[in-house]
């Protein structure tokens, strides 16, 4: 197959000084979505509402004709279509997920790509099989390191044609709550979402978890695919490797109260008492507890924290706080912190904008 022609679209750059949003970036937002953030209300956020990134096209695949194959370093390798699996023992966890992205147009200078501000997450109950047993009847070879992952979607990016492809140590691949999922919210999984079967690694950002899965191969070397290697990297300079992307960050999020200007979405709400709410998270470690500042940052109190959900350690927490609307103009910020730390006030750049868990502020006006 031939190269295509090298230009300097789709190359990796970091926008001008009061650079606007491009046409480019444009079209990104349209085919990804976020998460309404009023939509923080549901527990389970329906699959309409949960944030979508599409690396390439949603591929065209047939149920009937899919098949996963597992091959590789491995002893005997399989081929399963969807009813083999569907006949496994199945799992039903809720289970956050996040955009690694999520956050990257509110950093300056912005890396130009997708320009999520704080909408890229949802938390939705997957119904799958656990990974590992497949991997073990597979029969794993003694010096596998890394299992690899690969989707339908098929695309070019940053000069390099390549399947969606993520790779994981075997270590967390072998974790007794990754799953190959086909169903979400207890229907079959939307074609947006992965269908007929998508990799779902709890506490991992969302780059890993693998939609419109076809291939699993096991490895006795460490993945150097795009995605691990080029992609997804923590880095300031473009000659920088970087550090991998790997656990989500602790973030917490306020479902803006009153009622928003259509253009601006600037706030808006009447004086008195006024509950705040919102939802927290972690995929590094558990967290430790929320606070909100209604006076942009230089006053915190402790939110009331949901306790944590044995069952579902990997779903968001609600949270709430009293608050009496005073007439005049304020700014909410809310920070989540886990066990190795809080969020940032202050904003920790990298070039490509990746887990960038600055706090939310929200301005809003207490009308008289």
């Amino acid at each position: 197959m031939d190269a295509p022609p090298v230009t300097t679209r789709g190359r990796p750059r970091v926008a001008e000084p009061g650079e606007g949003i491009g046409l480019d970036e444009l079209a990104l937002a349209t085919r990804n979505h976020g998460l309404p953030l009023e939509a923080l209300r549901y527990d389970v956020t329906p699959p309409g509402l949960h944030y979508v990134l599409t690396h390439y096209d949603i591929p065209a695949v047939d149920p009937a004709s899919w098949r996963l194959t597992v091959t590789g370093a491995v002893d005997r390798p399989l081929t399963l279509d969807l009813d083999a699996l569907r006949a496994r023992p199945s799992v039903t966890s809720r289970v956050l997920l996040e955009c690694a992205g999520n956050g990257r147009a509110r950093l300056e200078p912005r890396p130009v790509s997708q320009p999520w501000l704080l909408e890229a997450v949802g938390s939705a109950e997957w119904t799958g099989t656990p990974l590992a047993p497949v991997l073990a009847e597979a029969g794993l070879s003694p010096d596998a390191v890394d299992v690899a992952f690969t989707g339908a979607d098929h695309g070019l990016e940053r000069g390099v044609e390549q399947d969606y492809t993520r790779g994981l140590s075997l270590a967390e691949a072998l974790r007794e709550d990754a799953l190959l999922v086909w169903a979400m919210n207890g229907q079959p999984l939307p074609p947006q979402h992965g269908a007929p079967l998508r990799l779902v690694v709890p506490g991992w950002y969302g780059m890993a978890h693998v939609k419109w899965l076809t291939r699993i191969d096991v490895l006795t070397e460490p993945f150097t695919g795009y995605q691990n290697v080029t992609s997804y990297r923590f880095k300031v300079d473009a000659d920088d490797p970087g550090e991998p992307v790997t656990r989500i960050r602790p973030r917490a999020l306020l479902a803006p109260p009153g009622w928003p200007d259509f253009m601006s979405r600037e706030r808006f709400l009447r004086p008195g008492p006024v509950l705040l709410s919102g939802r927290a998270w972690s995929g590094r470690a558990p967290l430790t507890g929320v606070e909100v500042s209604c006076d942009g940052g230089t006053t915190w109190t402790a939110a009331d924290l949901a306790p944590a959900d044995p069952g579902n350690p990997y779903a968001w927490r609600a949270w709430t706080l009293p608050w009496t609307a005073r007439p005049g103009s304020h700014i909410l910020v809310v920070r989540a912190a886990d066990a190795e730390g809080a969020q940032p006030t202050e904003q920790e750049w990298n070039r490509q904008g990746m887990a960038n868990n600055l706090v939310q502020r929200v301005p809003v006006t207490v009308l008289d």
